[in-house]
């Protein structure tokens, strides 16, 4: 298994994980349940963790891939640049959700404001995030190009 494949197998973590956990957050706050605060946290913690695992192996997958036919270094670099970005937002989403965890657990006054805090990183994470895995995807996936042109090659056109 090279970093190309670990690449797409961990990339997808921390989209979904950051979106899933937006859900459960918006969930805890309005129900004002501390226990779905603390899913949410603890799912932005193992989001977080994977997007470490995805910045180490999108080096090694850039390099397996880029000199591939329909693939250039633009593309490449456009999604990295992106992905650099949200790691950014991710690593301080991680941070600030086991500090909330912590007030949480403590019924510390200023649990409150670390589960809003979160909310308006996770946000951002996630407007981030989709942006990265659209990037990604037009990797390999020329059809989702904004660029594309596709031939119609139907009996309907002739």
């Amino acid at each position: 298994m090279n970093d190309a494949h670990l690449h797409m197998i961990v990339n997808h973590f921390p989209i979904i994980g950051t979106i899933l956990g937006l859900l459960v957050l918006m969930g805890g706050i309005y129900f004002r349940s501390n226990s779905i605060k603390n899913t949410s946290y603890f799912l932005f913690i193992i989001a977080t963790v994977f997007t470490v695992f995805s910045m180490a192996t999108g080096e090694g997958a850039e390099e397996l891939v880029e000199d591939m036919p329909s693939i250039g270094h633009e593309i490449i670099h456009n999604h990295e640049e992106l992905a650099e970005k949200l790691a950014i937002v991710m690593y301080l989403l991680g941070v600030v959700s086991v500090i909330g965890l912590i007030t949480n657990i403590n019924n510390h006054a200023k649990a409150k404001f670390f589960s809003y805090a979160i909310l308006v990183i996770a946000v951002v994470a996630v407007f981030l995030s989709v942006k990265v895995g659209t990037s990604g995807g037009e990797i390999r996936h020329t059809e989702i190009r904004p660029d594309v042109v596709l031939l119609n090659t139907n009996s309907e056109n002739k």
